[in-house]
Parts: C-alpha cells; structure tokens; sequence
C-alpha cells in the first residue's frame, strides 16, 4: 500500500550509483572501424570531446559547400599556422577529402590460407569519407586529422 511518502521499497530499486541503463555516464566510443588491428594511433583513452564522429561527419559534410573556406576554418579552431614543442612551425596547405566506397567483403577461409570474396547487397554498401589537413614543416608536407589539427598549437 502506497502512502504518499517518497521513502519506500521497491523490490526493483537500484543503490545509487549502479551502471545500468538509467547510468548518468556517457558511452565510450573506443571503436576504430575499418583499421587492421595494431594500426599506428589506436589508442583507446581518447582526450577528445563527446560524439567528436559527429563533429567530423558535420565538417567533412559543410567544408565543401562553404562559400568561404577560410573563414569556415577559422569558425572550426582550425590554426593556418602553428608551431610545435621543438619549434617546428606548421603551415596549412589544404584540407583534403578522400571517398571510399566499400562494395565487397573478404572472409579468410579455415586456416587463412585462401579467402572468399562476397560483393555487398545495396543496404550493406558502405561509404566513408577521410579528412585530412595538410600541412608544411619546412621540408615535407604533414597529413594531419581534425582533431589533431584542432589540437595544434596556435603560432605565437
């Protein structure tokens, strides 16, 4: 029987502080899709910000259509020069966009030794778009992603 008071049992109650589904914490994105494992930079205690996938996604799908270019990058943080810990100064040449489109998957057969090749039906074509900043150290160019760019420290 219910009595109006807010101090009650229920069989379900959970102590505060149980990870479940109303758990207040965010999800952890460590997934690196589409990367043989051991790839160089797979790190799993990312420092950047929550949903930075979407963040990208929002870039890779604006940069193109801006009708200005410079000052969309300005608006994103993203430096046109900088200068690194052992003085190396970067300066940024362009923003480059690859896209690929997966139509076939390669399952290895028992023991690896031969593989099977399955072309993708439509609904599991998949597409990914690859962002990278290019820039110039003084002898050679530098490919840097978003966040890497984004993390750069301003030229000063």
């Amino acid at each position: 029987m219910h009595r109006g008071d807010t101090d009650h049992f229920h069989p379900y109650d959970m102590p505060h502080g149980h990870v479940g589904h109303n758990d207040p914490k965010p999800a952890a994105q460590w997934q690196t899709p589409h990367q043989p494992e051991g790839a160089a930079g797979e790190d799993h205690h990312h420092t950047h910000e929550a949903d930075f996938d979407l963040v990208e996604k929002a870039f890779v799908d604006s940069f193109p259509a801006a009708p200005d270019p410079t000052s969309f990058l300005r608006l994103a943080g993203i430096p046109f020069e900088a200068r690194l810990g052992d003085g190396t100064v970067l300066k940024l040449l362009r923003v480059a966009q690859d896209v690929s489109v997966d139509i076939g998957s390669l399952s290895p057969h028992l023991g690896g030794e031969t593989f099977r090749y399955d072309p993708l039906p439509a609904a599991m074509v998949s597409r990914r778009a690859a962002l990278r900043f290019v820039y110039f150290d003084g002898a050679r160019t530098r490919a840097l992603t978003l966040e890497e760019a984004k993390g750069l420290p301003a030229r000063g």
